[in-house]
Formats: C-alpha cells, sequence, structure tokens
C-alpha cells in the first residue's frame, strides 16, 4: 500500500514539475522535484525488505501466501505484497493448571513449554493457522497433553525422580501434534509441584521409610562381608598353626637345644653348665 501511495505521489510531483517548468516557476519546480524524489526513493525502498536476527519472513500477496520464506537479512520482494515477519527464537510458555492424578486427585502444576517456529514452515502455519498460532493450537494442545500424561500417572511420580519422565513423555507426545505444523518442542520442564497437603506428608514418611530400608540393607551386607573377612583370616591362622606344629618334632627340638648348648658353652662369658637329667636332657645354664 505504501509503495502505491509513493507511486502516485511521484507521478503528481513529476506532473507539477512539468507544469512548473511551463510556466518558469523555478520555485515550484524545485519543490516538485523534491517531492519527486523523496517518493521515488520511498518507493524504491519497498523492493527490499529486512528481516531481524532470529526471525522468519512469509510474502502475502492479495492472500496468495509464497512457498518460499525469507531468511534474516536484506530480502528483494515484490513492493505490493505484504511481508510478515515471525519470531524464531527459542520461547518460553508458561503455565499452571490443576491436573489429575492416576488415583483422581487434583494436582496444581506449573510447566514450562520451550519452543521455537521452524523457518522452513512459517509459511505453512500462516496459512492454516495465522499469526496467532500459539494461542490456536499450541497452548490447547498443551494442556491437554499434559492432563493427558498426568492422568496415567501416581501423584508420587510428579513428586520423585520420575517426574523427568514424565516430562519426557509430555515433549514427546506434543511433538507428534504440533510438529508437524512447524513448531520444534526443546523441552516441557516441571518447574513446581503442589499436592494436598496429607499426601505429601505420606509421600515423604514413605521415602523416608524406604530410605531407612535401604540404609540398613547396606549396614546388614557390611557386617556380612566382615564376619567373612574375619572367617576367612581365622581359617588362615589355624591352617599356619597346622603346618607349623606338623613340621616341628621331638628330634627337631632336642637337636636346636644342642646347638644352642654348644653356642653357650663357646661363649667367653661367665656361666655354670649344669646337663640335665630331664626326659630331653637339655643343660641347665647359671649365669653369674
Amino acid at each position: 500500500m505504501l509503495f502505491i501511495i509513493a507511486l502516485a505521489g511521484a507521478v503528481v510531483a513529476l506532473l507539477v514539475f512539468f507544469n512548473a517548468k511551463k510556466r518558469a516557476n523555478k520555485q515550484e519546480s524545485g519543490l516538485a522535484m523534491i517531492g519527486f524524489v523523496v517518493a521515488a526513493l520511498i518507493a524504491l525502498l519497498q523492493c527490499w525488505t529486512i528481516i531481524p536476527a532470529g526471525h522468519v519472513g512469509v510474502i502475502d500477496f492479495f492472500g496468495n501466501v509464497s512457498d518460499n520464506t525469507l531468511y534474516p537479512g536484506v530480502n528483494l520482494v515484490n513492493p505490493m505484497a505484504n511481508v510478515i515477519k515471525f519470531d524464531a527464537r527459542t520461547q518460553e510458555l508458561k503455565e499452571v493448571m490443576n491436573v489429575p492424578s492416576k488415583e483422581g486427585l487434583s494436582v496444581e502444576l506449573e510447566i514450562s513449554l520451550l519452543y521455537s517456529l521452524s523457518f522452513a514452515n512459517a509459511n505453512k502455519i500462516y496459512k492454516t493457522v495465522g499469526e496467532d498460532y500459539v494461542d490456536k493450537i499450541l497452548i490447547p494442545q498443551f494442556r491437554s497433553v499434559v492432563r493427558g500424561v498426568t492422568a496415567s500417572y501416581d501423584a508420587k511420580a510428579l513428586y520423585t525422580e520420575e517426574r523427568e519422565v514424565l516430562s519426557k513423555r509430555i515433549e514427546t507426545d506434543l511433538s507428534k501434534l504440533v510438529g508437524p505444523r512447524g513448531i520444534t518442542l526443546e523441552a516441557a520442564p516441571l518447574r513446581q509441584i503442589t499436592l494436598p497437603p496429607g499426601l505429601t506428608s505420606a509421600i515423604e514418611e514413605k521415602l523416608k521409610a524406604e530410605q531407612e530400608s535401604q540404609r540398613m540393607q547396606f549396614i546388614l551386607q557390611r557386617e556380612t562381608q566382615e564376619a567373612q573377612r574375619k572367617r576367612i583370616e581365622a581359617q588362615g591362622v589355624a591352617d599356619f598353626q597346622k603346618i607349623v606344629s606338623q613340621g616341628i618334632s621331638e628330634q627337631l627340638l632336642k637337636w636346636k637345644g644342642i646347638e644352642a648348648t654348644e653356642k653357650l658353652a663357646n661363649s667367653g662369658n661367665s656361666k655354670v653348665v649344669i646337663i640335665g637329667s630331664s626326659k630331653d636332657g637339655l643343660p641347665i645354664i647359671l649365669g653369674d
């Protein structure tokens, strides 16, 4: 529309210029020429459009939407066409909703959705939905999928580590619905979950009992391993004593006693050696 107005202004300015030229009116012809240049420049600028970074452009020429989308930067376009610019950067959608659990309980859930618009499918979104695609298809489908997924999980799952599995399933189910239409989902994190007070206390007590049970199992396992270690150690000592006792005989002991007596006898220290009359016959050695 601006192109047509600028073009019409340029034509009018040009006619005024020639008319003033015939009448030799230099002031009027000068103003007309300035008007012509300004109008022509405005008309020429309508042949170009700038798409900001992270955006995508869709060309609408009197209801005929082009299959080609405009990418960020300077683009040459039909000056008569209307260029609709979509934000294709990652955006966040926050929702606070009451959702049902598998037990039929009502749980307050605060959840976010990170999404972006596909560059290649922006024209499809514009033709089938329009510029307000978020309100028309994304939000309703998002709410429906979240309620459908939470209804198949116990309230405990929303409160424990299974929430990551639940979040991933929401993302997967929603992608099947809006992905083909040109919307790319990145994540659906669960921000906050508010359960009924009584249920929250019961879940916390159950989790605490489970943790205590796991701790006791660890202690029992550790004690069992320690008892096994002591049995192995005792068995090793017993085996050692058995081997040693089998290798020591009466003759060996007598021989060792004789060797000790010889060493004492050859020693330079003052001593009295009395030969014993006991069964083994070993001497009794008395010093000073």
